[in-house]
């Protein structure tokens, strides 16, 4: 393989126990692909965290308020993942939603992205280095930074497969397949034993949980 995304859901890296077990799982697959990109979310509930204590503060936090919060807790387990794998050996660079290019529309709290820049990306690939990229975020034409919904993570994972023409997109989480819903929050979602990549996209769009162990 040439380039893989690899995504890790909140629950994959809520300590710093986990962050090891994601670390050497990314290590695993560089020894295959010529170039890892690895896509995070928050650690364990950091959001819902952010959001109760935002809301502490005030009953309607402004929106553009919210995106420069909650947009922190992925960018500390990016930059957490990198300074482990780059102590195992493996040199890592993280990178916020703006620095890996991911450019959205002006909607906060559930941006719809426009494009990526792949530039930088490209650039720290050719230095042999593991991306370690902050899902859920971007960054719109006002330079200021836009979140793109609760799973938005799962977006981030599959718009960098297709603007980097990744050969696989995994998705990791603590559940066991690919379901067409969140099966926490529906009882009646389904649990698919093969999906199309336009499907998967669509499920990741719609804030879905996907799967792969």
């Amino acid at each position: 393989m040439n380039t893989v995304i690899l995504k890790f859901g909140g629950s994959s890296v809520a300590d710093n126990i986990k962050l090891n077990v994601v670390a050497e799982k990314v290590i695993s697959l560089k020894k295959e692909a010529k170039n890892v990109v690895v896509v995070v979310s928050a650690q364990g509930k950091t959001t819902n965290q952010f959001i109760k204590e935002a809301q502490e503060l005030s009953a309607i936090p402004e929106e553009r308020e919210m995106d420069m919060l909650l947009s922190t807790g992925e960018q500390i387990t990016a930059s957490k993942l990198s300074i482990l794998l780059n102590r195992k050996g493996y040199p890592a660079i993280s990178l916020t939603g703006w620095q890996a290019g991911i450019r959205t529309n002006a909607v906060h709290t559930s941006a719809k992205i426009e494009q990526i820049c792949i530039d930088r990306i490209e650039q720290e690939l050719q230095k042999g280095k593991i991306i370690v990229v902050a899902g859920f975020q971007g960054i719109n034409e006002k330079q200021d930074i836009t979140t793109l919904g609760r799973g938005g993570s799962d977006t981030t994972a599959v718009a960098l497969q297709v603007a980097l023409k990744a050969d696989k997109c995994y998705i990791f989480s603590d559940v066991d397949g690919i379901y067409s819903a969140d099966p926490n929050m529906i009882t009646m979602a389904k649990r698919l034993d093969e999906i199309s990549f336009d499907e998967m996209q669509e499920i990741a769009d719609s804030r879905g949980k996907s799967i792969t162990r």
